[in-house]
């Protein structure tokens, strides 16, 4: 029998086989060792000796199709995981909502979805209601039917903050309309229309101070008409910081109604001139795509719906009170007005979010 040695990279050293075969054995039983220490739990770590080194813990985590299971770390926070596993921090309330939980637990595992869940808001108990607030004028002390005071607007933007509603942007909301993408079960939408200065003066600075998103509805010819009115050098500086700038017609006339004497023909073409002329003047003033209207006195008809939908509008709003479930009419989508008598339960009255169905 010829006698096998292995060769080594020094040409002068030779080990035979049953050498190898103890040193593999060796091996396995320190590997196996190892194994059997556990990362240490916090009351565990308290008993060890001071100079302990315990091994460095990895992050775990494993990824199926449509979840990942992630043992957060300390430090970790909802942001954080929403930034690496979702691409987008602002989707922290897609996890914590997912996972029902108000905390972050470092070593408790948590869920985060991939894909969109609870499209449309749909649970066994109902579904998701989404209120619009609509705002026109404010001023620093008085407060009118139409006219909302600074200090009960900073409230009710606390009031939200504090309750944990999430202000979501119009795209979000038709995006949820739509079936297209889930949002935050507490998402309310803020407007303002017309285009007053005082949206510029008192509210801009409450809501940039919140970080809250909101759209301005406004009508074009007032526009640099009057001291009282915003102009389109601060429309554009609005629109670099979060305000989004859509329709409220060229003139604000009501567009359910002919005016006086004026024939089907004639209405029809101002009525096409009243929302395209709104469109043309935003993008050539402000370079923005125009999609979303709000109906002067939020009245409408079939006839203008149609009309919108030919001028590619995405969807348009009345003056409608109540929430907006995802099966609203995109072209009737509800709004509530906030008035400047509100007191704050009767503000908060108006943030319906959910609706339970009703058994038969």
């Amino acid at each position: 029998m010829i006698k096998r040695e292995r060769i080594f990279p020094h040409p002068e050293i030779k080990v035979n086989s049953g050498f190898i075969k103890i040193c593999h054995i060796v091996l396995i039983t320190l590997v196996l060792d190892g194994c059997a220490f556990l990362p240490l739990g916090p009351k565990q770590a308290a008993r060890t000796s001071p100079d302990f080194v315990a091994p460095v813990r990895k992050e775990t985590d494993r990824t199926f199709p449509d979840f990942v299971a992630v043992v957060p770390k300390e430090g970790d926070t909802f942001s954080s995981l929403a930034a690496k596993y979702l691409k987008d921090p602002s989707w922290d309330w897609f996890i914590e909502e997912y996972n029902e939980t108000g905390s972050l637990i470092p070593g408790q595992p948590v869920i985060i979805p991939l894909k969109p869940d609870k499209k449309g808001g749909l649970t066994l108990r109902g579904y998701q209601t989404v209120p619009v607030l609509s705002y026109h004028d404010l001023s620093p002390v008085e407060s009118k039917k139409m006219t909302v005071s600074q200090a009960m607007f900073e409230q009710q933007m606390g009031l939200l903050k504090e309750k944990g509603y999430r202000v979501i942007s119009m795209d979000q909301l038709f995006d949820f309309l739509e079936f297209k993408g889930s949002i935050p079960a507490k998402s309310v939408v803020l407007t303002f229309d017309d285009g007053w200065l005082s949206v510029y003066q008192i509210a801009f600075p409450i809501l940039k101070k919140y970080g809250y998103p909101a759209t301005l509805f406004i009508y074009t010819n007032v526009i640099d008409s009057t001291p009282k009115t915003l102009t389109w050098k601060l429309l554009q500086e609005m629109a670099t910081q979060g305000i989004d700038v859509q329709c409220h017609t060229q003139s604000h006339r009501n567009l359910a109604l002919p005016e006086k004497k004026e024939s089907f023909r004639d209405y029809f073409h101002n009525l096409e001139r009243e929302l395209s002329e709104c469109k043309e003047t935003v993008r050539r003033k402000l370079n923005l795509d125009v999609k979303y209207l709000a109906y002067p006195y939020g009245d409408t008809t079939p006839l203008v719906i149609e009309m919108a939908k030919k001028l590619g509008y995405r969807g348009a709003f009345t003056s409608k009170r109540g929430g907006n479930p995802f099966f609203i009419h995109n072209y009737r989508v509800n709004r509530s007005m906030v008035y400047g008598d509100f007191t704050l339960s009767e503000f908060e009255r108006n943030l319906t979010i959910f609706q339970e169905h009703t058994p038969k």
